[in-house]
């Protein structure tokens, strides 16, 4: 008698078929992780330049066009500019009248643009941030 030893071709297919159900869920969820992670690298760099906005808004009497320019912020409180480029994001921008910070992604971080825009009210600042350029709330942490 003849024994033999190993995996049938079936086995080895249904093997296939599982790592192949497994990878095809993988994948999209370790991108879309990674994603995230970046914005979160992105918010936490603009953290500064929120407070020193919040601060200048304060100084201002709640005046947003007193605080919407790199130049103002250094002039009123002393922020010495706002972030460079990194991997994960281009220069970050602010919006003329509005003080809003607009922040765009890279390639890397999912190319989308989040605006970070201020509202005083009640001598309490609060911010709004909203997505563009296909990003979800999800990925961007706004």
């Amino acid at each position: 008698m003849n024994l033999q030893k190993g995996f049938t071709l079936i086995e080895l297919m249904i093997v296939v078929a599982i790592i192949g159900i497994l990878a095809a869920i993988a994948i999209p969820q370790y991108q879309d992780y990674v994603v995230r992670a970046r914005w979160a690298d992105n918010n936490t760099a603009i953290a500064p330049v929120k407070a020193a906005i919040a601060e200048c808004l304060q100084t201002n009497n709640g005046v947003l066009a007193s605080c919407d320019t790199a130049q103002r912020l250094q002039t009123t409180v002393g922020y010495a500019g706002l972030p460079a480029g990194t991997p994960n994001m281009a220069p970050v921008t602010l919006t003329a009248a509005t003080a809003a910070i607009v922040v765009t992604g890279t390639a890397a971080a999912g190319g989308c643009t989040v605006t970070w825009t201020p509202t005083v009210d009640a001598n309490r600042i609060s911010w709004l941030g909203v997505t563009g350029g296909g990003c979800t709330r999800s990925r961007t942490g706004v």
